[in-house]
C-alpha cells in the first residue's frame, strides 16, 4: 500500500510539473489568455490532489505516534 501511495504521489508532482512547464511555455510564445487559465485550473487541481496524497501519507504512515 505504501508503494502505491508513493507512485501516486510521484505521479501526481509530475504532473503539476509538466502542467506548470505547458503554462509557462504558453505564456513565453504569447498564447491565449484562455489556455493559460485553463491550465492554471489544471494545476491547482493536481496540486490539491498531490496535497492530499501527501497528508494521506504522514496520517496512516508517519512514524511520530508515541
Amino acid at each position: 500500500m505504501q508503494t502505491l501511495l508513493n507512485i501516486g504521489i510521484a505521479l501526481a508532482l509530475l504532473f503539476v510539473v509538466i502542467v506548470l512547464g505547458m503554462g509557462l511555455w504558453n505564456m513565453t510564445k504569447g498564447g491565449s489568455a484562455n489556455t493559460s487559465q485553463r491550465l492554471m485550473r489544471l494545476r491547482v487541481m493536481g496540486q490539491a490532489v498531490a496535497i492530499l496524497l501527501l497528508i494521506g501519507a504522514l496520517f496512516f504512515f508517519g512514524g511520530g505516534r508515541g
